[in-house]
């Protein structure tokens, strides 16, 4: 069952800001030059809209407390499990940007692990009062863990036929940069007891949207930089500190698709790139 019935609505007020996204190019593996002006890279919306919540409306988790704007499902653990994201027209740095977010679906699930509800919201963001950005975001809520490694999800093989490939080594110092870059203090991605004890991860787990941004960075890297019209990702199961990992892709005739996955082998994410006309 689906509900839409919470209508709360959320506006933030932002600057493009250009050294954002160059703190964000010292995370990849080749960084881009940035200057005053210059187009952001695709998916560096996501180091803007900073939101300053008091500490006293943060939770157990790090995260600021639900009930509010996104509703309070019952349920502790939170992860961002996909997105869809519409370009629609560049960001350029020093732009007005403006963001509007509602929550668009409520959806509780069953699943092997017990309850789960998945939360859609949907923002748009204007620069300068040009609509630039259209995204939807899936973020699942689930029961409390039953003790270190709970939950532990289904393996799946990943795709075959890569036609580039590159090996991520992250750490600690990796996971923390990107944390205060996105000013995320949910603690599975810097506080190994938290993560390992109370929400019964492997390590300390590497963000689902730093994960799609080397997928990214990785097709722009070895597809000319094609401007996108869309990209969309599915977080399968998570990727953690204590080894590397695989990010992969193919060209297809319109775009493209990635996957990141364990040194196993089995899936981490999934996504799909179209390119613009």
């Amino acid at each position: 069952m689906t509900s839409t019935g919470h209508n709360a609505v959320q506006v933030l007020e932002d600057r493009a800001d250009l050294q954002r996204a160059r703190l964000l190019q010292s995370i990849l593996p080749v960084p881009r030059p940035l200057e005053d002006g210059s187009e952001l890279p695709f998916l560096s919306h996501w180091c803007q809209f900073h939101q300053a919540v008091a500490l006293a409306d943060v939770g157990p988790d790090g995260h600021p407390k639900v009930g509010d704007f996104i509703p309070d499902t019952g349920l502790p653990r939170r992860m961002w499990a996909g997105s869809r994201v519409e370009f629609l027209a560049p960001l350029h740095a020093g732009a007005a940007l403006r963001k509007v977010s509602s929550v668009k679906a409520i959806t509780p699930k069953e699943g092997r692990s017990g309850k789960l509800c998945f939360v859609t919201v949907s923002h748009e963001i204007n620069a300068d009062g040009v609509l630039c950005i259209r995204e939807e975001q899936d973020l699942v809520y689930r029961e409390a863990a039953r003790g270190p490694a709970a939950g532990k999800p289904e393996w799946m093989e990943a795709p075959q036929g890569a036609q580039f490939s590159e090996t991520v080594r992250p750490d600690p110092v990796m996971l923390f940069r990107y944390s205060a870059l996105t000013f995320n203090s949910h603690r599975i991605h810097y506080d190994r007891n938290h993560s390992v004890e109370t929400e019964g991860h492997g390590g300390l787990v590497v963000h689902g949207p730093l994960i799609a941004t080397l997928l990214v960075d990785l097709l722009g890297r070895n597809a000319s930089w094609h401007p996108l019209r869309s990209f969309c990702f599915k977080a399968v199961s998570p990727l953690y500190d204590t080894s590397p990992f695989e990010i992969s892709g193919r060209m297809e005739d319109d775009g493209a698709i990635l996957w990141a996955h364990s040194g196993t082998g089995g899936l981490a994410m999934e996504a799909r790139v179209e390119f613009a006309c």
